[in-house]
């Protein structure tokens, strides 16, 4: 089976044969007679499993007919990298069309993003902060747009965009083709499926298990040991691009300094990174120049690089979901790729969760007489406490109580010559104790008692 299958018009087909696509992966077989037929889709399909260009193919073919210029095509990604891979797909299979192409996300300036769109185009990539943002300003509108992408739909629940994907599905016209790709079905992203697809192909690729070309080794390590067992590894093992997983952003940037000063060509991808850092380290990751990128789950959503060999779970994820994600960024389109994941004591339950989804264990590793780290990579889980502010550390001042006047210490801001005056305070302010009332009522007793007996 090839792509001459599908009858693409012949500038659609250069742009296949320049990516050098030559038989169709499952999704691409199932789903794109579908789209090309103007059929909604539900598609349930992990990351590494060809969904991008089995969308992006067809909607090419659909847009060949008709005005040129205005938005008729939008997807909507979680991520900026997510949302400039399929950018760069569109752009390059779709090179001899002529149809144009805008990716859109924050952390950069919006003047070329509006720039881009009053000049026209076919197609907009956005993540959906901006893209609200972009509607708001009124930079453009989404009054002529024929198909919608919403692209891993489960994670842009997770990062909390349902509430924002609602109001923008309230901007697109009601008569669309509608396509939703998701990694897993919670019953939220299943409500939102049922109301705006409109009786859909259901397309489902093995969404539950890590593809079967990434063989999986797990070591039981504590966290101390942890940089020792992967270092030991990367010594001993033929790798290419290897991508690592940790669980914090501190964790991941601190990780791959240690590993540039061992001597590796390692970098990171975290949330803290400006935009223009971040998409630095993806293209020398993709190019080369960096063997090793340290990065966070979401960070990591959206690449797409040919040619990673190992994906390494430095800290277990929360979720199955997740690990399924990250497995599947080696071993696409069928190559074999390896993973290692290294767990704790903490991490049996959710290896045991994971274990069982797979409907296998994994191979155990054999941890060598590892020593503890010592650096501060490991003892480190988040970012360290910040500083006391400055009157919290400054020291109580004690009052020496020879200094009371009136039983009062002077006020602690007080100027000295208000502490003085208060020093000065006659006694006769201060409030008598108990005793002292006692001792008076029975003077005054005794003087009453003196007086009446000097009057009879």
């Amino acid at each position: 089976m090839s792509f001459t299958q599908f009858d693409f018009h012949p500038m659609i087909t250069a742009g296949v044969q320049a990516c050098n696509y030559e038989t169709p992966t499952p999704i691409q077989e199932k789903a794109i007679p579908a789209i090309l037929n103007g059929r909604d889709i539900l598609g349930l399909a992990q990351t590494g499993t060809g969904k991008t260009a089995a969308f992006v193919l067809p909607i090419l073919q659909r847009l060949l007919n008709g005005p040129r210029g205005k938005v008729r095509t939008l997807i909507v990604a979680p991520t900026r990298e997510l949302a400039e891979q399929i950018h760069t797909d569109i752009t390059k299979l779709g090179r001899h069309t002529g149809i144009k192409s805008v990716s859109i996300y924050g952390g950069v300036s919006k003047l070329p993003q509006i720039k881009k769109l009053k000049e026209g185009v076919d197609i907009v990539v956005a993540c959906p902060g901006r893209l609200l943002d972009h509607l708001s300003d009124k930079t453009f509108n989404l009054a002529k747009v024929e198909h919608l992408v919403l692209d891993e739909a489960d994670h842009m629940f997770d990062m909390g965009f349902l509430p924002v994907i609602r109001r923008i599905l309230k901007a697109l016209p009601s008569e669309r083709q509608t396509l939703l790709f998701s990694a897993t079905m919670p019953a939220e992203i299943r409500h939102l499926a049922e109301e705006i697809l409109n009786n859909p192909v259901r397309v489902q690729i093995a969404h539950s298990q890590p593809t079967a070309s990434v063989s999986q080794v797990l070591f039981s390590v504590e966290q101390d040991r942890k940089t020792s067992l992967l270092r030991n590894i990367m010594a001993n093992t033929e790798m290419a691009a290897t991508l690592i997983f940790t669980r914090t952003k501190y964790r991941a940037l601190s990780l791959a300094r240690h590993l540039e000063k061992a001597g590796y060509a390692a970098t990171s991808l975290q949330g803290n990174l400006s935009q223009q850092k971040r998409q630095k380290a993806l293209n020398g990751f993709k190019c080369g120049e960096f063997k090793i990128l340290v990065a966070t789950d979401i960070a990591a959503r959206g690449i797409d690089v040919s040619g990673i060999s190992h994906v390494i779970n430095y800290d277990v994820p929360d979720t199955v979901e997740a690990f399924t994600h990250r497995i599947g960024r080696t071993g696409r389109a069928s190559r074999t790729g390896e993973a290692f994941t290294f767990a704790s004591r903490d991490d049996r339950k959710i290896i045991s969760m994971i274990e069982q989804s797979m409907g296998k264990k994994m191979s155990r590793g054999t941890n060598l007489n590892l020593p503890t780290e010592t650096s501060d990579i490991i003892a480190i889980d988040e970012r360290p406490a910040r500083k006391a502010t400055t009157w919290q550390n400054k020291p109580k001042k004690k009052v020496n109580p020879t200094e009371r006047g009136n039983g009062r210490p002077a006020s602690r801001n007080a100027s000295p010559r208000v502490a003085e005056k208060q020093e000065q305070t006659p006694a006769r302010h201060s409030k008598p104790g108990n005793r002292q009332k006692r001792r008076n009522r029975a003077a005054t007793m005794d003087s009453g008692a003196g007086k009446l007996f000097l009057n009879t």
